[in-house]
């Protein structure tokens, strides 16, 4: 909630509390335009350099995005909810579905930049695969793009001699993904394991996610493991935190 009674602070942050408190309340929805550098003068008696800082501060958090020749707005893009237990459900990808389809609901979910390789493990991921050293992995490289905007790149790795001939090696790895063609091959996963960091963006990692300045990532690196505890896939997954609620559902 803004500290309007704090003078101490300045100008500009207490007129970006200001407009943030009328986002949250409603009085701004998304893709509603805020107030412009000259209303802002005009209604708190600042300098232009004030009005453009405040301002600047929306846009840093994500609440706003500026648009060129147009003005300030509030943000639009509805955040995915991933579900992180739901979503990796056997019910899923064993019946032929995506992962993604556990988050996505009726929206539009695209799967560009897409890279399929054979290279040698990274040390990290060697270790976690049981891997020699120089020994091969196939390499997947994806980007996601939600209601046309990009939310996440993904990353995996699984040991190439276990995924040789088959689908994975390919882009479209068929209905169920990865997870399906692992069972298909006597793999399938039965347990998975997510570390979850944070961290801001590189200036590639920014353009590749079109991400808002100020943004930061999250960073998911989910290990797929069968019954006999074995490691067959390691993903390290970039996502564009401004883009994303996790939720994680579970017994107690």
């Amino acid at each position: 909630m803004a500290n309007t009674g704090d003078d101490r602070r300045p100008k500009y942050q207490r007129i970006a509390d200001t407009l943030r408190e009328a986002i949250r309340s409603g009085e701004y929805g998304p893709g509603d335009r805020l107030p412009g550098e000259n209303d802002l003068m005009a209604t708190h008696g600042v300098a232009r350099m004030t009005a453009r800082q405040a301002l600047s501060v929306l846009r840093d958090e994500g609440v706003a995005e500026a648009r060129k020749g147009a003005g300030v707005f509030v943000r639009e893009f509805r955040p995915l909810r991933r579900r992180g237990i739901q979503r990796l459900a056997q019910q899923h990808w064993g019946n032929g579905r995506s992962i993604w389809s556990a988050d996505i609901e009726n929206r539009s979910l695209d799967v560009d930049q897409v890279m399929v390789s054979e290279e040698a493990a990274p040390d990290g991921v060697a270790a976690v695969l049981d891997l020699a050293d120089g020994e091969a992995v196939c390499v997947r490289r994806r980007r996601f793009v939600l209601d046309g905007k990009p939310v996440l790149l993904a990353t995996s790795y699984l040991p190439a001699a276990l995924v040789a001939g088959s689908a994975i090696t390919q882009e479209d790895t068929g209905k169920g993904g990865t997870y399906a063609r692992l069972a298909e091959l006597g793999h399938r996963p039965v347990h998975f394991r997510e570390e979850i960091r944070s961290r801001m963006p590189s200036k590639g990692e920014a353009s590749q996610l079109s991400m808002a300045a100020g943004t930061p990532l999250v960073l998911i690196c989910r290990t797929a493991f069968t019954d006999e505890g074995r490691a067959v896939e390691v993903n390290e997954m970039t996502l564009d935190a401004a883009s994303y609620v996790l939720e994680y559902d579970f017994d107690a």
